[in-house]
């Protein structure tokens, strides 16, 4: 463990709170909480650390989110795992690809397809207000599979941020799931490519454990508050924390592309 002082470690623990409640409401948790870990950490630390210690406090907070929406929303457990399992495989491959590949080509195709979608919650309000009328067809649980399995957890390993936000969206547009139910689907999805990048990080040594184990405590108390709140508010509130983090999205890969 780095010497950290306590204020930093105390923010480090308010961000973990806050990103597990954004990450179980609609996902983007990690727009919070990975800053702060490379922010808080000495910079003598290697990033990888920070990726590693990100992963196994992550992954505790969506965990708790995806059992609270399993004990009270419509979820089809069976489907988030088969989901999960194509995006475990997926991240594999964009994670063996991201080392020969400069992610700055892809990012700015990526900010493009992020104003779209914002472009589309926006203008069609009724997105994900209500959940489909009938069961999804074999058709669309395989596009659901490929789209945002294997090719979302693709992303994932490749260049990583808004991957839960984009499992939300691509999940309500597939299965015509509301959005409440697709975020409550999406965390199971998280939790499969969480475990499978802290089992890497793990076998590395590149985790920070006691400093991970602290902030996963708040960040599994925000994220099993953010369940409740996306529960307990629907989808309509759920639609404003998306268009929220959409935007932050756009803002932090704009300036990341051109500024920093």
């Amino acid at each position: 463990m780095p010497d950290i002082s306590l204020t930093a470690v105390v923010v480090l623990c308010v961000a973990a709170l806050a990103a597990g409640w954004v990450d179980a409401v609609v996902g983007g948790g990690g727009l919070l909480l990975l800053p702060a870990l490379l922010l808080g950490l000495p910079g003598s630390v290697p990033a990888p650390y920070a990726l590693g210690t990100n992963k196994a406090v992550a992954i505790v907070g969506t965990t708790g989110a995806a059992v609270t929406y399993a004990r009270k929303a419509p979820v089809d457990v069976r489907l988030a795992v088969r989901i999960g399992l194509a995006a475990l495989a997926g991240s594999t491959g964009g994670a063996l690809l991201a080392a020969g590949l400069s992610t700055d080509v892809l990012k700015p195709v990526v900010m493009v397809v992020l104003v779209g979608v914002g472009a589309f919650v926006i203008f069609r309000p009724a997105f994900g207000t209500a959940p489909a009328a009938h069961p999804a067809s074999p058709r669309r649980v395989l596009a659901a599979i490929g789209l945002a399995g294997l090719g979302i957890g693709f992303y994932d390993g490749l260049i990583g941020p808004g991957t839960g936000t984009f499992l939300v969206l691509a999940l309500t547009a597939i299965l015509h799931l509301d959005l409440v139910t697709a975020s409550a689907t999406a965390k199971i999805v998280n939790c499969c490519t969480n475990a499978g990048a802290l089992a890497m990080f793990a076998l590395k040594g590149t985790v920070f454990w006691q400093l991970a184990g602290l902030m996963a405590v708040f960040n599994l108390a925000g994220g099993m508050i953010g369940a409740h709140t996306a529960l307990k508010r629907g989808a309509g509130f759920v639609r404003i924390v998306l268009l929220t983090v959409v935007c932050a999205l756009v803002v932090k890969m704009a300036y990341e592309q051109w500024v920093a």
